[in-house]
């Protein structure tokens, strides 16, 4: 276990950040193209579970792609089952359970991988919610994954009583702000990825390069005044 945490925080030596607001849950990562030749849009560690539900993923992405689809076949089977979308924290709660039956038998590997899910449930408001490779799951008002992880988290401990307030841009834009303070570094749109679930039927949708530099430009903006 103790190396699949450590592939999990430093494999991909990406830094994750999400944060959940009043009506919001966003979740930020570096985008990192690994050669010149590859085609950008075909790299990311953010991926849609089902139109309502998204997750983060830091570690083997691999791995995490085989988890993905298991929590795609999962979120389809309860819907099949039970005749509606499968709220965010039953995934989680499934998730959670099929990583730990991986840490049960020497024959079975665990997953090298953290998620983050988002989602916005009609009853609880916007979720956020953070999975182990040991099958640990908690809710959370912003939490972090990755290289950098307990930088980000230090930053996030000073504004979570103002996150729970926060609308959509400044969800976006607190979670932005919180993954630059730790890298150090300004960012292009093409550099990072932006995901977020809004409202009551909030649908899942990742942010454009143009959608994103509207934010920084914000950002840029806010610091010089």
């Amino acid at each position: 276990m103790e190396y699949a945490f450590k592939a999990a925080s430093s494999a991909s030596g990406l830094t994750g950040v999400a944060v959940r607001g009043a009506d919001t849950a966003v979740v930020v990562t570096q985008k990192k193209v690994p050669d010149r030749l590859m085609c950008p849009s075909s790299v990311s560690h953010i991926f849609n579970i089902t139109p309502e539900i998204g997750c983060l993923c830091t570690g083997m992405i691999a791995d995490a792609k085989a988890q993905v689809q298991r929590a795609r076949h999962e979120a389809a089977e309860f819907a099949f089952d039970y005749g509606y979308p499968m709220p965010v924290h039953v995934l989680a709660n499934r998730i959670a359970d099929l990583a730990q039956v991986n840490t049960q038998s020497a024959s079975m590997r665990p997953l090298a991988t953290d998620l983050i899910l988002i989602g916005v449930d009609s009853e609880r408001g916007p979720q956020c919610f953070k999975v182990d490779c040991a099958g640990h799951y908690l809710p959370f008002f912003g939490t972090a994954t990755g290289s950098k992880e307990q930088e980000a988290l230090n930053v996030l401990e000073k504004k979570v009583d103002e996150m729970k307030t926060y609308n959509y841009d400044q969800t976006v834009r607190c979670a932005i702000m919180c993954l630059g303070s730790v890298l150090g570094s300004d960012f292009r749109g093409n550099e990072i990825e932006v995901a977020t679930v809004q409202g009551k039927e909030g649908r899942f949708t990742k942010l454009t390069e143009d959608q994103i530099e509207v934010h920084l430009n914000a950002i840029a903006d806010d610091a010089d005044a």
